[in-house]
């Protein structure tokens, strides 16, 4: 691993070893927490091992212990968690926890678990490992993508937007809002990874990206909306390592990592043999293809050459009739994960919220504080700022901060006027921080 590690070889395959799939009903619990923690550990040496490009042994343990299924599984249930479940709870009236960061524990646990995909997904044998349950991740991005087009490319509530006046649950909420923007675009690298594996994956998987979702043309409304990308008074921004970048003038020419990603999809769902084979380019299909090809210019062409192979493709479509709808028989392979979670918990909303809200997010104050001490041991200073895609920036208002909480030193400010500004917002998270430390 890298010089900076978090878990020795022996510690992340015991970690590894130990994943496993909860009950909807039991996220949240002492247990749950645990496996989050180590999932949490796991996530971080994953990038330290990516970022210094060498061999990575998270992604060869979890393929070697057959346990990317198992996160496929957890992810598609905090999922539906945070659907049918987490918006109950934000209704109950008798719910006004004091601390909600328990809650936010389980609603960040999607992006964990979809980070750590998008980590090691790069390496083609995962995929291939994911067996059956690649069908129902399919199924997760496109859930994602699709009600982010749906949205028409909105990202919900802005970052800089106050809450001034919200309850501690309603803050929640609006966390959640952003959470879930960044979560849908690392669904769609994922996507893109499991595109790459075209060749390999079974014809039900392809049946479902091509015939079932039309993924191509799902990406091109992708491209058409942008919705990483936005203007700001007058100045362009993009979305990269979590936040909103503005662009230079010299560099808005430049390719984003994001546009790219939705390219090379379109590109292997177009252009390999095995989904040619299978995609029926109906009169519709070949109207949403065509919208690309304004954007092959010859700037972008300099940055991705094999896109060209694409242009040629597309100046062909152009010439061709457009084919009738195939009425093939096919025996067809459908995910499960999601079905199967929903019909077991059917009806029971009301009652696993009520369940969690008395048994799981109302811990007493000692139980928090050991909760803390756990927190801290998992967040490591050193190796949070090594992940960090960027400088440290200020809680209040967004510049480059270089001073940290000297409490609970989790927080960072550009300098003492923004610190006691956000003092109110950020007291009960300090306190509670400062509190673990001392259980210890």
């Amino acid at each position: 691993m890298g010089d900076l590690e978090l878990l020795l070889p022996g510690e992340a395959d015991v970690l590894v070893r130990g994943l496993r799939s909860f009950p909807l009903r039991e996220m949240g619990t002492e247990g749950w927490n645990r496996q989050h923690e180590s999932l949490e550990k796991l996530n971080m040496q994953a990038i330290l091992d990516a970022s210094v490009s060498q061999s990575e042994p998270i992604q060869e343990l979890l393929v070697t212990h057959g346990k990317i299924p198992t996160l496929v599984e957890e992810l598609i249930t905090v999922e539906m968690w945070k659907q049918k479940v987490f918006p109950v709870l934000c209704k109950l009236e008798d719910f006004k926890p004091q601390n909600t960061f328990p809650i936010y524990m389980v609603v960040h646990h999607e992006a964990s678990i979809i980070n750590l995909l998008e980590t090691v997904f790069f390496h083609r044998e995962v995929c291939e490992s994911a067996e059956d349950t690649v069908l129902d991740l399919v199924d997760y991005c496109h859930r994602k993508l699709a009600l982010l087009v749906a949205r028409g490319g909105q990202t919900g509530l802005r970052e800089e937007e106050g809450s001034q006046g919200s309850t501690p649950m309603q803050e929640l909420q609006k966390q959640a809002e952003l959470m879930e923007f960044e979560i849908t675009l690392k669904a769609l690298s994922v996507l893109r990874y499991i595109t790459d594996c075209v060749d390999s994956l079974s014809l039900s998987t392809l049946s479902r990206m091509l015939s079932t979702h039309n993924l191509p043309c799902l990406l091109v409304e992708l491209l058409e909306h942008s919705p990483w990308s936005r203007w700001e008074g007058g100045k362009l921004q993009r979305f990269e390592g979590g936040r909103w970048h503005t662009v230079a003038p010299s560099e808005q020419q430049k390719l984003s990592k994001l546009d790219g990603q939705v390219w090379i999809a379109l590109y292997n769902l177009l252009l390999s043999p095995e989904a040619r084979a299978r995609y029926c380019l109906t009169s519709f299909a070949k109207g949403q293809l065509l919208k690309l090809r304004p954007f092959l210019t010859d700037t972008l062409l300099d940055q991705l050459p094999n896109l060209a192979d694409l242009k040629n493709f597309l100046a062909h479509l152009a010439l061709v009739e457009p084919q009738p709808p195939k009425k093939d028989l096919v025996l067809e392979q459908i995910p499960e994960i999601w079905e199967r979670l929903k019909q077991q918990n059917k009806g029971m909303w009301q009652a696993i919220a009520k369940h969690q809200l008395q048994h799981v997010f109302s811990p007493s104050e000692h139980d928090l504080r050991l909760q803390a001490a756990r927190w801290a041991e998992t967040y490591r200073l050193d190796v949070l700022e090594a992940v960090a895609p960027e400088r440290p920036r200020c809680a209040y208002c967004s510049a480059e901060a270089s001073k940290r909480c000297s409490r609970c030193q989790n927080e960072w400010y550009c300098c003492r006027e923004c610190q006691v500004k956000h003092w109110e917002k950020h007291r009960k998270v300090c306190v509670l921080a400062g509190q673990g430390d001392r259980a210890k």
